[in-house]
């Protein structure tokens, strides 16, 4: 069992998120695609906390909403009503540790509250705080030296170096005060009873009239409780306020991303962008910018070439994506290959050896082993066949105002290029459809179709149409500089 199975996890997310100037609550904005909330509840559920209660306010029907998709009944939520301070929305969350399930099958018997806009947060990073209780009761809390502490809450020793208080920005009274680098990046933990107490003591006698949780700190050390201050990592603490932050604290994600893979055995050129959601297996090459979204997988030896923006794209072994091709939703077979400046369009399924060439677009259209579309093609709503040829030009005619309908290609048949396709029809095993054929009913199978308007070459013709061509354009000439 895990040793914090007995400790519940409070994280604070009620804030409106004002600086964001957005309609969509703050944690709800993303970090390498996925919610600034996920990554602190993640690491909560990775540090081995036996219950995890999320403090929704602002957007809390949405918030919510993404914490029961995204984890399911592992995390909890507790309302904060009115906007009143961390300590209010701490007093919050207490009302829902131990409300359904005792932790881990044992009693809570501590908590750990931490805020939900830290997403380079890990569960490595909780649990020196979380275990700093191990020799008996009090508060233990992070602190980390920053070059520049403004905007955060300071953490004020005495004489003898111990933690006495930590006081918010707003509220420091001394140059001296204001001098000191050492801040509360804010993760506390301590027990229960400590908890509430601590909580319920809480006064809004501060510059914001509000309910601090810094003021535990004070509560604790008032109650002659011990207080243990763990050093923490200042990059991964920090807080995202305003778009600015955001985006600085995705490069740090993306980078952190990036390296997992590299160490992992995959290279990863600068420049490329992998989410958290993507999987990415040995030996694969991933260039400069290069985007894999959602939870697309690349196999082993796979090379996905410049420019290429994948989501949620199964890509199979050895199988290679050439420049600027875009898929959605899509798979690609082991050694398939795919563009330059393809586009596989939802639910597209390329098989194994399957090519898809340059400006070829899918939509719903599943081709088996071998089979080509090397250039200037529509295949939407398609099943392609083993070994089958798509020749340049062909088009799919799979929509007719109101429905979509299928075009089938049996294995090993031959479109021409410059075919136009009118679905639901069926080209049979080893047909041939001559080029600028327009396909209306289905072909059997080893049959040719033709529809072509029968070309016709008049001797000599060209002279005599050349010279009428060139006597108009005199006369039109004429007419103009008159």
């Amino acid at each position: 069992m895990s040793t914090l199975a007995s400790t519940s996890a409070i994280i604070l997310a009620a804030g409106q998120g004002t600086r964001m100037k957005s309609g969509t609550p703050k944690v709800l904005h993303a970090i390498a695609g996925r919610p600034l909330v996920h990554y602190p509840v993640a690491a909560a559920l990775d540090a081995g906390c036996g219950e995890v209660v999320v403090v929704v306010g602002h957007g809390r029907a949405e918030v919510a909403a993404y914490l029961a998709k995204a984890f399911g009944d592992r995390v909890k939520t507790a309302v904060q009503e009115q906007q009143r301070g961390t300590g209010d929305a701490a007093r919050a969350g207490m009302t829902a540790v131990g409300r359904a399930v005792e932790a881990g099958g044992r009693a809570v018997e501590n908590v750990l509250i931490f805020y939900g806009d830290v997403p380079l947060l890990m569960g490595d990073d909780l649990t020196p705080v979380a275990t700093a209780l191990a020799g008996g009761p009090g508060l233990a809390l992070a602190t980390c030296t920053v070059d520049d502490p403004s905007g955060y809450g300071r953490v004020l020793r005495d004489a003898k170096c111990e933690v006495v208080e930590i006081r918010e920005q707003r509220d420091l009274r001394t140059d001296a005060e204001r001098a000191v680098r050492e801040i509360n990046p804010g993760i506390y933990a301590a027990g229960v009873a400590l908890i509430r107490e601590g909580l319920a003591s809480l006064q809004p006698n501060n510059a914001q009239g509000e309910l601090y949780l810094t003021d535990l700190v004070a509560h604790a050390r008032g109650a002659g409780e011990r207080i243990v201050a763990v050093t923490s990592r200042a990059e991964v603490l920090a807080g995202v306020n305003d778009r600015h932050q955001l985006a600085e604290a995705e490069r740090a994600m993306v980078e952190r991303i990036a390296k997992k893979w590299r160490v992992a055995g995959v290279t990863v050129r600068d420049g490329a962008r992998i989410e958290s959601g993507v999987h990415i297996d040995q030996d694969a090459t991933i260039e400069s910018g290069v985007v894999l979204r959602g939870t697309t997988r690349i196999g082993r030896g796979a090379l996905v070439e410049v420019g290429c923006v994948l989501t949620n794209v199964t890509v199979g072994e050895g199988a290679v994506l050439k420049p600027y091709s875009v898929g959605t939703d899509s798979a690609v077979g082991p050694r398939a290959q795919i563009g330059p400046f393809a586009h596989l369009r939802p639910e597209s399924d390329i098989g194994e050896d399957a090519h898809v060439g340059n400006f070829v677009e899918t939509k719903k259209t599943r081709m088996a082993k071998g089979s080509k579309a090397n250039h200037l093609a529509y295949l939407g709503d398609g099943v392609i066949g083993a070994g089958a040829n798509i020749g340049a030009g062909t088009i799919f005619c799979n929509y007719d105002g109101f429905q979509k309908h299928t075009t089938t290609i049996e294995d090993g048949a031959f479109i021409g290029s410059d075919s136009q396709l009118v679905a639901p029809v069926t080209i049979g095993k080893n047909a041939y459809v001559g080029t600028g054929t327009t396909v209306t009913k289905s072909v059997p199978a080893g049959a040719l179709a033709l529809s072509r308007v029968r070309q016709e070459n008049k001797e000599g013709y060209a002279t005599i149409l050349r010279a009428r061509m060139k006597a108009a354009k005199e006369e039109a000439a004429a007419k103009k500089t008159k």
